[in-house]
């Protein structure tokens, strides 16, 4: 509720308080008719005071309709604009090695990923995954939870292994083709070299240019050499260690070429960090839009007033209001 002109509660205050101050003034009287004899009101009772009452409860609804009572509904229509990204995953062998405790490279890469699309509830999420070629996990939708089932599911052995990091990203860009957002992005994860495929990694970092894709890079695996398990058939499981070798010169300018960022992920809190990092860095668009529309009670007021003053004149020409 809003009033739009609430300086008529002023006008009516300060008529009431004129008429008690001229009351209280010495000498007032009330004006009135004399008569010589009163003995013609013998029998016809006190006059109600309940046709005054109908005149000063109308005044009070004639003032409360000069201020404008409205009445309304405010809405606030939230748009946002996504970004469509599509997440390409290393599933090479290699990511085995169990240098981001608690779990190996692949596991924690996961669970962060699992974290950055709940996080992204007004965006388009895909999945890519590649080893010695590369496939499509899941295409670009709204429906994370398919997504995270989907995700849940990469593992060793779904694809020949090798690293093919140029055909990782090529068929990342390929889900963002059609794409009509204004924000395209690849976030690609790896920690090794390319070996593999088709395409080169630049030549897929072009092609990602030339369609508006926004390529993040991100190599993974501690420094020096990471302990890789091995399944030993007397012994059990073994553990050696295995160098790190990331080609982190093809990734940053890949990256550059494309507008992005080259990360090193250490550990499982960095690669955290990480993504947080690009989360941050695409952010969806976001505009309020907010409506009013109010109802003005001012007209409906002005009547009830209206026939409050009619039915005290009415009642004023009673019986109690007639000389004989």
């Amino acid at each position: 509720m809003r009033w739009a002109f609430p300086w008529a509660f002023l006008a009516f205050a300060g008529l009431v308080f004129t008429w008690l101050w001229r009351r209280r003034r010495p000498g007032f009287k009330a004006p009135g008719i004399g008569f010589s004899s009163t003995g013609w009101l013998a029998g016809r009772g006190t006059p109600p005071r309940w046709p005054g009452w109908f005149l000063i409860a109308g005044l009070v609804l004639l003032t409360v309709a000069l201020a404008r009572p409205q009445q309304g509904v405010r809405e606030r229509e939230m748009r946002e604009r996504g970004v469509d990204i599509v997440l390409a995953i290393d599933l090479s062998t290699s990511m085995q090695a169990e240098d981001f405790q608690p779990a190996n490279r692949l596991v924690v890469a996961k669970q962060v990923a699992e974290d950055f699309i709940s996080h992204r509830r007004h965006d388009r999420i895909g999945v890519v995954a590649f080893a010695a070629n590369a496939f499509t996990q899941s295409p670009l939708t709204l429906n994370h939870d398919v997504v995270i089932g989907l995700l849940r599911q990469l593992d060793f052995g779904m694809v020949e292994d090798g690293t093919a990091i140029g055909m990782g990203l090529a068929t990342a860009v390929n889900r963002l083709r059609q794409s009509r957002s204004q924000s395209k992005v690849v976030i690609l994860l790896t920690d090794g070299i390319n070996n593999r495929g088709s395409v080169d990694p630049l030549t897929a970092a072009e092609l990602a240019r030339a369609l508006g894709v926004r390529v993040y890079t991100i190599g993974v695996g501690t420094t020096g050499f990471a302990p890789f398990p091995v399944d030993d058939p007397q012994f059990g499981r073994q553990y050696q260690n295995i160098p790190v070798d990331i080609d982190e010169k093809t990734l940053t300018e890949v990256a550059r070429r494309t507008g992005g960022r080259y990360f090193r992920a250490k550990d499982a809190r960095a690669l955290a960090s990480i993504y947080a990092e690009i989360d941050r860095l695409e952010r969806s668009e976001e505009s309020d839009v907010e409506y009013e529309e109010y109802d003005d009670k001012g007209p409906l007021l002005c009547a009830i007033a209206f026939v409050l003053f009619a039915a005290g004149w009415a009642a004023g020409l009673g019986r109690y209001a007639r000389i004989p």
